[in-house]
C-alpha cells in the first residue's frame, strides 16, 4: 500500500488534533486503515449481545449506535476528500451527528449487517485514498466556515482517528461497571 504522509498543522481544524494524535506518523495510513477495522470487529464481536446496547449514561449512544456513527463519519469524510481532491470549489455544510444517529436505527440492525456495510465502506475509503493521484493529497477543501477546512490527506487522518477515539471510548467507558 502507498505511503501518505501525515497532515501538518494548518492542514484541518483544530479539534481535529484529538484524531490526528492517535495515528502514528510513519505514513502508513492505509494500513492502519485496513487492521484498525479488524481491531475494532475483534474487540466488538468479544461482547456479549446485550452490552452492545449499553449506554454508559443517559444520553450516550449505544455500542451499535457508536458503530454505525463511525460508517457515517466515515463515508461522508471520503466523500469530502473526494471533493477535495477533484478540486471541488463549493463549500461543504456540516452535518448534525445526534440527528444521524437518532434515526439509523442501530439498536434494531443485527451486529453482521453494521460489520458488512463497515467493511464494504472501509474498502472503498482505502481504494480511493490509494488511487489518488499524489498532488491531491494537498489540497485543501473548505466546509461552511474555516472551521472545517481540510486537506484531503487530513480527511484520510481523520478517518482513521476518529475510528480509534470510539474505539477508545468503547474500552474506557462501555467496558468498565
Amino acid at each position: 500500500m502507498r505511503v501518505i504522509q501525515p497532515p501538518k498543522p494548518g492542514d484541518y481544524p483544530p479539534y481535529a488534533i484529538m484524531y490526528m494524535k492517535l495515528i502514528p506518523t510513519d505514513g502508513l495510513l492505509l494500513k492502519y486503515l485496513q487492521n484498525n477495522f479488524y481491531r475494532v470487529r475483534e474487540l466488538i464481536y468479544s461482547l456479549p449481545e446485550e452490552r452492545l446496547l449499553y449506554r454508559y449514561a443517559p444520553g450516550k449512544w449505544s455500542i451499535k449506535e457508536t458503530l454505525v456513527h463511525i460508517i457515517d463519519d466515515e463515508r461522508i469524510f471520503a466523500y469530502r476528500a473526494l471533493r477535495f481532491a477533484r478540486n471541488e470549489k463549493q463549500n461543504l455544510i456540516g452535518f448534525d451527528q445526534d440527528s444521524y444517529t437518532k434515526y439509523s436505527g442501530a439498536d434494531k440492525r443485527n451486529l453482521d449487517n453494521i460489520f458488512e456495510e463497515y467493511e464494504a465502506v472501509r474498502l472503498a475509503t482505502i481504494a480511493l485514498f490509494n488511487g489518488l493521484p499524489e498532488e491531491a493529497f494537498d489540497r485543501m477543501g473548505h466546509g461552511t466556515g474555516s472551521a472545517n477546512d481540510a486537506t484531503v490527506r487530513a480527511l484520510g487522518y481523520h478517518i482513521a482517528g476518529h475510528e480509534m477515539h470510539h474505539y477508545n471510548l468503547i474500552k474506557s467507558k462501555y467496558l468498565t461497571l
